[in-house]
């Protein structure tokens, strides 16, 4: 079974490292290269033109609700959808404005990778002293660059609200959260759940120690939900 791997804003497929040897055998892996876009219209026919004609779609962060954005306007070409750290809402207006403020900062300076303030926001508090799993973020961050960082600001930052639509899907639907994660709260995506007929969820709870990078921090748990949830569903 083909696997079509949507990543988040400032991420590639070394987002998912951590999770695909634990998949074990069964499955090929391709990843979509959002960071080429430019705009939100190019992220999906990205997705489009490089997933599976009957993609299992597996989206992470901005790369989820992208992948949900797709199933929704392309539901023949999307076998099932897993959804990991986005409950598919639209940005809340104090994020919108945190993102006004920092993009005219962007452009005049050199980036430099995250913040310690943005490393605390998205990785769980026992993660923050674990270098290698600090240094996969970094990478990504510095290798993709302010371009890719604006490009994703810019283009997201007035996008619909999908929280309702999800009913509309006919697909299996895996998602997963995290009660310590603070980008995609852990009752927005309950609410998610709720709203979708197919949908099979997953909330890691703060003994499970992720926040909102669960594919680097939690890279087991994904793969026991998902090898159970494709089992069930493509045999």
């Amino acid at each position: 079974m083909q696997l079509d791997f949507v990543p988040g804003t400032l991420c590639d497929e070394r987002m998912w490292g951590r999770l695909l040897p634990l998949l074990g055998d069964g499955y090929t892996f391709n990843h979509v290269p959002l960071y080429q876009a430019q705009t939100r219209g190019q992220m999906l026919e990205l997705i489009g033109a490089h997933s599976a004609p009957q993609a299992n779609l597996v989206g992470f962060s901005l790369g989820a609700y992208l992948a949900l954005e797709y199933a929704l306007a392309q539901p023949e070409r999307v076998r099932s959808l897993t959804i990991i750290g986005s409950a598919g809402k639209k940005l809340a207006d104090k994020e919108k404005a945190t993102r006004e403020r920092i993009i005219p900062q962007l452009e005049k300076n050199q980036y430099t990778g995250m913040t310690q303030m943005r490393l605390r926001e998205i990785v769980a508090p026992q993660h923050l002293d674990d270098g290698a799993l600090i240094d996969v973020i970094q990478q990504m961050a510095v290798d993709l660059g302010k371009d890719v960082l604006l490009a994703q600001f810019r283009s997201t930052i007035e996008r619909p609200d999908l929280m309702q639509r999800v009913r509309e899907l006919r697909c299996p639907v895996l998602i997963i959260g995290s009660e310590l994660d603070k980008l995609a709260p852990a009752d927005d995506v309950r609410e998610l759940a709720a709203n979708c007929p197919n949908a099979r969820l997953h909330v890691l709870n703060a003994d499970d120690g992720a926040g909102h990078m669960m594919p680097l921090e939690a890279p087991q748990l994904l793969a026991d939900y998902m090898q159970a949830f494709y089992q069930s569903h493509h045999e």
